[in-house]
């Protein structure tokens, strides 16, 4: 088998638009200094990178010492789900350097979304929270202090480069999240540019915990579920969402064996007819990491074809801030939230479509043959595939799992209303009481 690093593969993430573009095959700082200096001829770069890389990894210092004389500055963490507070933090920093042309981001989502924040508000001079808060939403009822589209600058002066750590996916998209630190509630602002280049290197996100890792991946097949179970989807987003879970589901389970024998543990498919991976060769386990980074491209390339999703995101958005991560909400909420809208017949084919998926892998077979307690595979339903997945993944499936209790309930039904996805659920969702019904499921 050829070494996974040594020739660089530079393509469009996307079928239908130049950005962003990915590139694989080099070690990141490689990589980044390459693309700084030929690409976007970049002489003042800041980066923004994740508190655990800083602090564990030598990663920081060495794309630092990759950039050499480029580098203008370096800010170290933000906090999960991007605070306002911290970003406007950030946008000073970049303010008071001047001249800054391009921002590389190193760590998950949460760095992501502050930098495509960043460059937002210094392209709309918007250097405090008032001014921030006229970005978000699309304006009228969503928020009525939003600036009028015409008077919305893009950010064309600064260059964006991601080098994800994550499956979470964002570094594809130009829409950001943040959360308001006086409503605590989470909003979505469409800067309407994309990142110029976002970096794979699969090496780097062996850094990552696990439970990072395997949890964003969920929200990466979230991703591909809620886009085929949308009864406003299209072609191309089902085909892009069948190859994305073709790649994610057995790329994660292949990651979680190779998490478990490094701790001598292993999971309840560690025999599935000849396709146990040897993880004591780092190289299957660079390409079982490196296939999960690829299906989410493809699953991003489902969520651009424009299909609204479901209320497992829109739930989740508002679960994040009470200090759930993005993947656990998708580990807690998907099944419910398929469950739900099969207990309706509301997209009960296209669930259907995306059980076949799963169970047309060996892999994917022989976990849900191992966890079922004997129940046929083809008698499961999209659900129970669904928790028994994320099950043998060993993510939380339960919000007591993640410490949000009852007393919590009431208030999160009440802000996922706001949610842009709420009413586009297979099931549309309009009623406080139809959200507590789908909480309820995963209160305990």
């Amino acid at each position: 088998m050829a070494p996974f690093f040594g020739t660089e593969t530079c393509r469009p993430a996307f079928d239908n638009k130049p950005t962003p573009r990915i590139s694989y095959g080099l070690r990141f700082p490689e990589a980044v200094a390459a693309h700084v200096d030929s690409d976007f001829h970049s002489r003042s770069v800041f980066v923004i990178a994740s508190r655990s890389l800083d602090a564990h990894t030598d990663a920081v210092s060495r794309l630092k010492a990759a950039l050499g004389p480029r580098l203008a500055g370096v800010h170290v963490g933000i906090s999960p789900h991007t605070p306002v507070p911290e970003v406007l933090d950030i946008v000073a920093e970049v303010r008071a350097l001047g001249g800054v042309d391009c921002i590389v981001t190193l760590g998950a989502g949460s760095v992501t979304d502050g930098a495509k924040l960043v460059r937002f508000a210094l392209a709309n001079a918007a250097y405090d929270a008032d001014a921030l808060d006229t970005l978000w939403g699309k304006g009228g009822a969503v928020n009525p202090r939003r600036r009028p589209e015409a008077a919305i600058v893009r950010p064309t002066a600064v260059k964006l480069v991601h080098v994800p750590t994550s499956l979470s996916g964002g570094e594809y998209q130009s829409i950001a999240g943040a959360t308001d630190a006086r409503s605590a509630h989470k909003h979505t602002y469409e800067p309407g540019l994309d990142p110029e280049l976002v970096v794979q290197d699969p090496e780097l996100a062996a850094t990552t915990p696990a439970w990072v890792w395997l949890s964003t991946g969920v929200r990466a097949v979230d991703h591909c579920v809620e886009t085929i179970a949308s009864n406003l989807g299209n072609a191309r987003g089902d085909e892009w969402a069948r190859r994305g879970l073709a790649k994610l589901v057995p790329g994660l389970l292949r990651c979680k064996r190779s998490f478990d024998r490094r701790r001598g543990g292993g999971g309840a498919a560690d025999n599935d007819n000849g396709n146990d991976e040897d993880e004591d060769d780092e190289e299957e386990a660079l390409r079982a990491r490196h296939q999960c980074q690829l299906g989410v491209v493809e699953a991003m390339c489902a969520v651009s074809s424009g299909v609204p999703l479901g209320a497992s995101h829109a739930i989740g958005h508002q679960l994040g801030p009470l200090g759930v991560g993005h993947g656990e909400t998708s580990c807690i909420l998907l099944p419910a939230v398929c469950r739900y809208n099969a207990a309706r017949g509301a997209n009960t084919a296209k669930q259907a479509d995306v059980a076949r998926v799963l169970r047309g892998d060996g892999l994917v077979a022989g976990v849900l043959a191992a966890r079922g307690a004997g129940r046929p595979v083809d008698d499961m339903d999209l659900a129970d595939m669904l928790d028994l997945v994320i099950r043998e993944l060993g993510l939380p499936r339960s919000l007591k799992d993640v410490k949000v209790g009852r007393d919590k309930l009431p208030a999160l039904a009440k802000s996922s209303l706001n949610d842009i996805w709420i009413k586009t659920n297979a099931v549309p969702i309009t009623e406080e009481a139809q959200v507590m019904e789908i909480l309820e499921m995963v209160a305990e």
